[in-house]
């Protein structure tokens, strides 16, 4: 056995789930709008624009309260101008109800196949929104790149042609995304009590979701049946829900099928709204004789080692603490033959299921109060072990932020202090007071799915 850690009975608490979700005020997104524009005079840019789709709504959305459907949208600042959300005929009316933004209609975001022969050319919306020729643009996509990539960073504008090519007969464009995203100082990498309470609600319910699928599993069901027990609630989800069994689980990503769940299997699963995402992966078994010939250790000399280091991790990461020195502990435990980690092992969570992360070889960035992180590890042995998989969020709050959270939002604050307990008093896991755990499976992972009523502890 690795470590301390063994399987042994465990109940898993009803932590409840909540019925209403925190909202948003209007006064939080003027704020940050405020800021987003402090910033970007800041790097000396006279306008910026946000590029937006269905797949990259979270940088707009955090912006102004509005996300596109089925279509694009930019939105156009300019200092001393209202801004302006040009967006396609189905997202104009719910893009001006933004308390930040007034719209615009530019057909050619929407679908094809509608009228556009009354369409606005878009450089003459992109005018009418205030930008001027000179001006330089700061440009917000989703990604930002690195010298050891693209030689030209600031160049590597990751919006789509047509609108890049627009924006650069206006003048200089840059990538300005980094402004948004980057775990340093990144506007979106610190996060309001009430955004956090909203990550609370739903990682509440994305991990109830897993937990159903993992309790209600049973050989015969097709991965649709199984992934059916997840019961979404409607809200935006992060990434699609994820569950495969057999080989096709050793690619971790697909979405389910109708293929009929064997015991002994491999299984894989993962589901998250916007702001949360809790996966779990192993053999669909009851115990161990019923594992490969292979793979009859995998608890004890696969499973115990992998948790063993979630629990590090779990009582590593606080305020202060590096991603560095959280990515070297980590890899000093999975980075091996035996484990072979694949991808960091955590990040920043957002609207966007990964949104950076402070957490690679050497990083000095430290945690602060008011981050939502994932302990994301992944172990990719490509033998008999197959995997396994704890993944959940926590977030990260000083002792005023912890305050004001817990009189804000009590009925929260209840389920994470009863998690706190639970992890501690019956896993042996041992947070720092700011880390605040919030799925309802934080810490707690079965090695034979078919038998949930056991998993690893230090107890």
């Amino acid at each position: 056995m690795t470590g301390t850690a063994r399987l042994k009975p465990i109940a898993l608490p009803d932590y409840g789930v909540p019925r209403k979700i925190p909202k948003i005020a209007a006064e939080t997104y003027l704020a940050r709008f405020g800021r987003f524009m402090d910033r970007f005079a800041e790097k000396g840019f006279d306008a910026a624009v946000v590029y937006a789709d269905r797949e990259h709504c979270a940088n707009i959305s955090w912006l102004t309260g509005f996300d596109p459907r089925f279509e694009e949208a930019l939105l156009v600042a300019v200092p001393g101008k209202d801004p302006v959300i040009i967006t396609g005929p189905e997202n104009v009316g719910p893009a001006a109800a933004s308390p930040v933004a007034s719209s615009l209609l530019w057909p050619g975001f929407g679908l094809l196949g509608q009228d556009r022969t009354k369409a606005i050319p878009l450089q003459d919306l992109l005018a009418q929104a205030g930008l001027r020729k000179g001006h330089k643009i700061g440009a917000v996509g989703w990604k930002y790149f690195l010298p050891t990539e693209i030689a030209d960073t600031d160049g590597a504008v990751d919006l789509p042609a047509y609108v890049t090519a627009l924006l650069a007969e206006i003048g200089p464009l840059a990538n300005a995304t980094g402004i948004m995203v980057n775990p340093l100082d990144g506007l979106r990498a610190e996060i309001e009590i009430e955004e956090l309470a909203r990550f609370e609600f739903l990682a509440t319910h994305g991990s109830e979701s897993v937990k159903r699928v993992i309790f209600g599993l049973k050989p015969g069901m097709t991965e649709f049946e199984a992934a059916s027990l997840m019961r979404p609630l409607g809200y935006p989800l992060c990434c699609h829900p994820m569950l495969s069994t057999g080989e096709r689980a050793r690619f971790g990503l697909g979405s389910p099928s109708d293929v009929e769940i064997e015991k002994g299997a491999m299984f894989t699963t993962a589901f998250g709204y916007q702001g949360s995402l809790t996966a779990r992966a192993g053999f669909v078994v009851e115990s161990a004789d019923e594992l490969p010939v292979a793979a009859r250790d995998y608890a004890d000399n696969f499973v115990a080692g992998y948790w063993e280091a979630a629990a590090d991790w779990y009582e590593t990461i606080g305020i202060g603490v590096t991603g560095g020195e959280i990515d070297a502990r980590m890899r000093a435990r999975l980075d091996n033959d035996v484990f072979k980690l694949a991808l960091n092992p955590g990040h920043l969570i957002h609207i966007d299921e990964w949104m950076d992360s402070p957490i690679r070889p050497g990083s000095t960035e430290t945690f602060r109060s008011g981050q939502a992180v994932q302990l994301d590890m992944i172990p990719a042995p490509g033998n008999a072990y197959f995997t396994t998989n704890i993944e959940d969020g926590i977030a990260l709050l000083d002792e005023r932020g912890r305050a004001r959270f817990a009189e804000r939002f009590p009925e929260a604050w209840g389920r994470i202090e009863a998690r706190r307990a639970f992890m501690a008093d019956a896993l042996g896991i041992h947070m720092k007071p700011e880390v605040l755990p919030f799925s309802n499976l934080a810490g707690w992972l079965p090695a034979y799915l078919l038998n949930p009523g056991l998993a690893m502890s230090r107890v």
